[in-house]
């Protein structure tokens, strides 16, 4: 597949929620125009975003609604569910867990960690908090192919060795760091405070 940019793939996330929107509301077809409208982009951008997976819809029919969000999620590789496991059982590990849209869309947390001893052996959710000296091992175990890491800035690195050389091909990683990983594994950093900076630079502004 040719090589598509990360910007894209967030857009196709974005037409996903809208079809899925416009499905439970009993629309039958959707036009380029009216995903524009909903996402904030133009007509001519959702166009070339779908025309690098192939041919969708008819000019003048729009897009049928369910076959388009069949394609989509199948580009985005949620036609399967994926196994995950959540590093660190902090707040924001914890808050991470409840979220319960990621099951919903076919991200399934199988097992969580903490070096700390107070929250070893705790229960979150349906599954017990496990000790950091069990990750290494449970995550070939559980065959795990994406990481969520949720720890201290100072700890993120060696976290994320050890789980790449776990064998998971995936991290989302929410320390407040700059994370290297080798080829062949793929990183996306979420960084609250940069974002709340951006909105910070985007009032002091006006």
């Amino acid at each position: 597949m040719k090589k598509i940019s990360e910007s894209a793939v967030r857009r196709l996330s974005l037409y996903l929620r809208l079809l899925q929107e416009a499905d439970a509301a009993g629309a039958e077809t959707i036009s380029s125009g009216q995903l524009a409208e909903r996402g904030g982009t133009t007509s001519a951008q959702v166009r070339k975003d779908l025309s690098l997976f192939g041919s969708f819809g008819k000019r003048g029919l729009g897009y049928s609604v369910h076959e388009l969000l069949g394609r989509i999620r199948d580009i985005l590789g949620l036609q399967r569910h994926w196994r995950v496991a959540l590093i660190g059982a902090g707040k924001l590990g914890s808050a991470l867990f409840s979220y319960r849209d990621f099951e919903a869309r076919g991200f399934e947390i199988k097992a969580v960690f903490d070096r700390d001893p107070e929250k070893v052996g705790t229960a979150l959710g349906g599954l017990t908090v496990r000790a950091d000296e069990e990750m290494d091992r449970a995550l070939r175990e559980e065959a795990v192919e994406i990481a969520i890491v949720a720890v201290p800035g100072e700890a993120a690195q060696h976290v994320v060795d050890r789980v790449v050389k776990a064998g998971v091909g995936a991290v989302l990683n929410f320390a407040p760091v700059r994370l290297k990983v080798p080829r062949g594994v793929t990183l996306r950093n979420v960084d609250v405070t940069l974002e709340l900076e951006g909105l910070s630079f985007a009032l002091n502004s006006r």
